[in-house]
């Protein structure tokens, strides 16, 4: 039977299917955007980018539906680079705080930038899935670049879980390097024992592809 998280990673993709349609349609739903926008903020400071991995509509849908359309490439270095997900941050999010300051004081024009700003990230994301690996946005997803800084944090001093090695059976194979959806180069955290990267969604691709069982969350 599977577990309540796979489950809802299996499913809750409707979820995001049901708000671009629903929310074109009567656009105050959009709001509920804001749920999505700061969970995986939140959850980062306790468990690092788990939301995203688990528990995020889009997600799912990347890896329930565009996967199966996915030409599943290795992502470019200039996605994984810091700069350039600044600077993509700065531009979306800036012309999204835009939109709502012309449409502040209207309820239903500020619930549609938030639809129009989901379904056109999801256009991106599926662009970008398709052309490379399902979860390609999640590099540069704005929400989750905060998720990324806010897990680094040390002011709860909460420990996460981390994708964990065990070493006496790893044979450097690199099938978990090349199974991460995000790009990570796993086998390099080895002789650290635990992938610190703090991009790594906890998704378990790389533990399940494992040949030998070393990787474990821990």
């Amino acid at each position: 039977m599977p577990s309540v998280k796979k489950l809802v990673h299996k499913w809750i993709w409707t979820v995001l299917l049901s708000f671009c349609l629903i929310g074109l349609i009567y656009p105050v739903i959009g709001l509920i955007a804001i749920i999505c926008m700061s969970a995986p903020i939140i959850v980062a400071l306790f468990k690092g980018r788990m939301w995203c991995g688990s528990f995020c509509p889009r997600g799912s849908f990347n890896d329930t539906i565009l996967a199966k359309f996915s030409h599943g490439k290795a992502l470019p270095s200039f996605l994984k680079s810091r700069l350039f997900r600044n600077l993509f941050f700065i531009l979306l999010m800036g012309a999204f705080a835009l939109q709502l300051i012309l449409a502040w004081g209207n309820i239903t024009h500020i619930g549609l930038v938030f639809v129009r700003m989901v379904i056109v990230t999801t256009l991106i994301a599926i662009v970008l899935g398709i052309s490379f690996n399902q979860r390609t946005w999640c590099r540069i997803c704005p929400m989750g670049t905060i998720a990324r800084y806010a897990s680094q944090t040390t002011i709860l001093k909460i420990k996460p879980h981390h994708i964990t090695f065990q070493k006496q059976g790893c044979t450097n194979c690199k099938i978990c390097s090349k199974s991460c959806v995000m790009g990570i180069d796993v086998l390099t955290y080895k002789n650290a024992g635990k992938v610190t990267d703090a991009d790594c969604l906890k998704c378990r691709v790389c533990v399940d592809r494992c040949p030998k069982k070393s990787l474990y969350i821990a």
